[in-house]
């Protein structure tokens, strides 16, 4: 079975195509494009006082998608932003002490590591690094300001679960627990509700909420990061009438928005959180589908010759399976020309299952691949 009618417009942008990164881009369903639409219509409408709309109803609309997901007692604790980057810099911003002392697991994403090794560089940060197996006993042993770790690491598919033991090391006056949810929300089903008052929480529409770019969003817990130095001006939208000079915050997750933004990821976003819940689509709902999909493709075995990093079992699984060998990037190529989308890094093939996908599909994938052995 699939639901391939909802992504009629992507699929047919592209019929011959075997799309098979869903953790990296995810295709966009139909009613992403009417999300589109949507802010578009409410800009030429509107105009000036769309910001009226974007900043209440929207904004409001999406905390509460994010905060049902998560189990979130209070949807005012989130915040939107373009991207994940611009709350990892103002967090940090917020943090008083230089430099700032960080560890992390050794299997963060790109843009982190960037950011991190360049802080180091700069004198900023010290940072220390562990595996996904000893970052808890690091954590508890180690003197951090800021504590980082992905849910589900990008690479390997890597599960951190013991979430709860990480957010009791967390104080308002350091360390700050930061979990990034990316590869976790609306991938495997998550409740923060017995430590949302204690961890930071970060995730976004790109990847398996299905929304595309510029719809990040953070949880902040109340009494964490008050005050980050790196601000905008709609930080301060419940303080305007300050006098001159005098830098007000917004007392909930607006304390870390920046400025002026593109609205249409929250429309697109709202817009499929919404098509899902009508289609009766919940998290466990697509993992199911997404691990049939997985187990079919692993009983074909492919790729023999490949060690398979996040094997299946009875716990909660990432929504791809990543795959290292000596030839992941060369394969890669080789479908990339077949029309086949797939992702590689470094030597870890990864191949993400969606919605979209049936088992057709998987056994086409498997015979292509086959081509190549």
């Amino acid at each position: 079975m699939s639901w391939k009618h909802l992504f009629s417009r992507s699929l047919a942008a592209n019929p011959e195509r075997l799309h098979f990164a869903a953790h990296s881009h995810h295709l966009w369903p139909d009613a992403s494009y009417e999300g589109h639409m949507a802010a578009w219509q409410d800009a030429a409408v509107l105009a000036d006082h769309k910001w009226d709309r974007i900043m209440g109803a929207v904004w409001s609309e999406a905390q509460q998608h994010v905060a049902h997901e998560l189990n979130l007692s209070d949807p005012a604790t989130l915040c939107f932003a373009p991207n994940t980057h611009d709350f990892i810099v103002r967090l940090l911003s917020a943090i008083s002490a230089r430099p700032v002392r960080v560890l992390a697991t050794n299997g963060e994403f790109h843009s982190f590591r960037r950011q991190m090794t360049r802080w180091v560089e700069a004198g900023e940060v010290v940072l220390q690094t562990a595996s996904p197996d000893s970052l808890l006993e690091t954590a508890r042993t180690g003197a951090f300001d800021l504590i980082f770790a992905s849910h589900v690491l990008f690479n390997s598919g890597t599960i951190i679960s013991r979430l709860d033991e990480l957010a009791a090391l967390a104080r308002p006056e350091g360390p700050w627990v930061v979990i990034d949810g990316y590869h976790g929300f609306k991938a495997i089903e998550t409740d923060l509700s017995q430590i949302a008052d204690r961890v930071f929480y970060l995730a976004g529409g790109y990847k398996y909420a299905m929304a595309g770019e510029g719809a990040c969003f953070l949880h902040a817990p109340p009494g964490f990061a008050k005050r980050p130095v790196v601000t905008g001006w709609y930080a301060a939208f419940d303080d305007l009438a300050l006098a001159p000079g005098d830098i007000g915050y917004a007392p909930d997750g607006r304390r870390f928005l920046g400025s002026t933004f593109a609205p249409s990821g929250l429309y697109r976003f709202n817009a499929v959180q919404n098509m899902l819940d009508r289609e009766g689509l919940t998290t466990a709902v697509i993992s199911e589908h997404v691990a049939a999909l997985q187990g079919q493709f692993l009983e074909d075995d492919p790729l023999a010759d490949f060690e398979l990093l996040n094997p299946l079992g009875d716990q909660q699984h990432a929504r791809f399976l990543a795959f290292r060998g000596e030839t992941a990037s060369a394969l890669h190529d080789r479908l990339a020309a077949q029309n086949v989308v797939t992702d590689v890094r470094g030597d870890v093939l990864r191949i993400g299952f969606a919605l979209y996908h049936d088992r057709e599909d998987v056994a086409r994938l498997t015979k292509i691949i086959g081509q190549f052995s």
